[in-house]
């Protein structure tokens, strides 16, 4: 009996360690999501990569409005055609990622600095959350929300 109770702990136990394991991968892989999507799409606007993070459902919930996938994509394609160009550099402080299976939502800190050349022109902060789905090509996010925070100056 001591025996059975002892390999049944085991047992317990290796589970548990094998399933912290991989939600540490998955916050991980979620976490690396919201930071490659930032800057694949929204530095690099490489419009092709849109597949690669977003789901077809995708919606960004940005200063009061709404952005679904065509709005999105169509801002990008835009934004690479632009003559004038800044390089934006991305930086984020994840404040909390939960993983529930299949589904993901995370909140952070979005810092991004903008610059033409070595001088910067603008620095921008906002407090953010997202969802994702794991599909069968990984995780994809479907909703993006943002909060501009003007910082004090």
């Amino acid at each position: 009996m001591m025996r059975k109770l002892l390999l049944l702990s085991a047992l317990c136990f290796v589970a548990s360690v094998s399933l912290e394991a991989q939600t540490s991968k998955d916050i991980k892989a979620v976490e690396s999501l919201i930071q490659d999507s930032f800057d694949d799409l929204f530095s690099d606007f490489d419009s092709e990569k849109v597949s690669e993070y977003y789901t077809d459902d995708f919606i960004l919930l940005e200063l009061g409005e709404i952005w679904d996938l065509k709005k999105v994509t169509d801002y990008f394609i835009r934004a690479k055609s632009n003559p004038n160009q800044t390089v934006r550099l991305n930086k984020f402080e994840f404040i909390k990622t939960v993983i529930d299976g299949d589904r993901a939502w995370t909140s952070y800190w979005n810092w991004a600095t903008f610059k033409q050349g070595d001088e910067v022109v603008r620095e921008l902060k906002w407090l953010e959350s997202a969802t994702a789905v794991k599909t069968d090509k990984g995780w994809r996010l479907d909703m993006l929300h943002s909060t501009r925070v003007e910082e004090e100056k």
